[in-house]
């Protein structure tokens, strides 16, 4: 099969597109043709030797790759033979092979899709989608609220769009100049381009102050964006794309009685069922209720689609297929 292969930790380059063995699914494993293999921002941080967050880098070599769309091929000792030929998606796990033409995922990952579930749309949900449900719990979005949604066209930004908005909120995305439109079609109520300095003045000239920030940005756009918050606002934060998390102070937070909530990490991961979450983001998709945007890179291209996304190049969810 052919598959990315990377040797060394590095650029975008150390990305390989070389053929190698087919992998063997093991005890309790599938075999998967893949269909669509998600990439995560994560992959980039871990692709240049970065701390992959509470887990270990990689040894390499390896293939990188985290989700997976498809459909089941083989088995391994133990698999009910029911799940041959079904259509699933599966989260993999830290670096687990996903960007290939095949993939071994354990068979207690699998999720069977419905015919009319895109794969590309599943590997967008199956991580990103996840995500998106755990943050939505924290925050508790109410048909009163004002809501900014910081990177408004991005993967999980996308989602928040549309669920505040089937809330009843009212909802501000930030976006860069060539995503408006694509924030503007998702529902938003008002759309900000972010990349004009003076974009604070435009978000209190729409709405005057936010109730909730939906964070993922961090760095300077994160701290405008807290300070936009009103009076008991609360800003959950989901990441820092600008390249350092939202400078919060203890003062902030007693002037304006704001809560500050960290939504990913060790909170997502200790006493959240990661399943359910998965669960519960698939049947949103299936029903009609979040749609991702995805942008598709052919598998060979890989290093094009890791750079697109450090560049904020990419509108939601970064999809290779082989």
């Amino acid at each position: 099969m052919r598959a990315i292969r990377q040797y060394e930790f590095g650029s975008p380059e150390t990305l390989r597109y070389e053929e190698v063995a087919d992998p063997v699914p093991g005890e309790g494993q599938v075999l998967v043709s893949v269909a669509a293999a998600g990439v995560h921002l994560l992959d980039t941080t871990i692709r240049k030797g970065e701390s992959g967050g509470p887990f270990p880098l990689p040894e390499l070599p390896m293939t990188p790759g985290r989700e997976v769309a498809g459909t089941v091929t083989g088995l391994g000792a133990g698999v009910d033979p029911v799940w041959l030929g079904k259509r699933v998606v599966a989260h993999l796990g830290q670096a687990s092979g996903g960007y290939a033409e095949l993939a071994a995922a354990n068979v207690a990952s699998l999720h069977e899709l419905p015919e009319h579930v895109l794969f590309e749309d599943a590997v967008a949900m199956i991580g990103t989608g996840r995500t998106a449900v755990g943050v939505l719990r924290i925050a508790e979005l109410a048909k009163d609220d004002v809501v900014l949604v910081t990177s408004a066209a991005g993967g999980l930004g996308a989602l928040f769009v549309q669920e505040a908005k089937a809330v009843g909120a009212t909802v501000v995305g930030l976006a860069s100049t060539a995503k408006l439109d694509v924030v503007r079609d998702l529902g938003a109520d008002h759309v900000v381009d972010y990349t004009q300095p003076d974009w604070p003045d435009a978000v209190r000239a729409e709405v005057g102050e936010a109730t909730v920030v939906l964070d993922g940005v961090g760095g300077a756009p994160g701290r405008q964006a807290l300070e936009l918050l009103g009076v008991g606002g609360r800003t959950i934060l989901f990441g820092w794309s600008a390249g350092e998390p939202t400078r919060i102070e203890t003062e902030d937070l007693y002037q304006r009685g704001l809560t500050a909530s960290v939504a990913v990490g060790p909170r997502m991961m200790k006493g959240t069922n990661l399943r359910e979450l998965e669960t519960l983001a698939l049947e949103a998709l299936a029903e009609g209720r979040m749609k991702p945007q995805t942008t598709v890179f052919g598998l060979a291209d890989a290093p094009a689609a890791h750079g697109a996304l450090e560049g904020r190049r990419t509108t939601g969810k970064v999809v290779l297929t082989p």
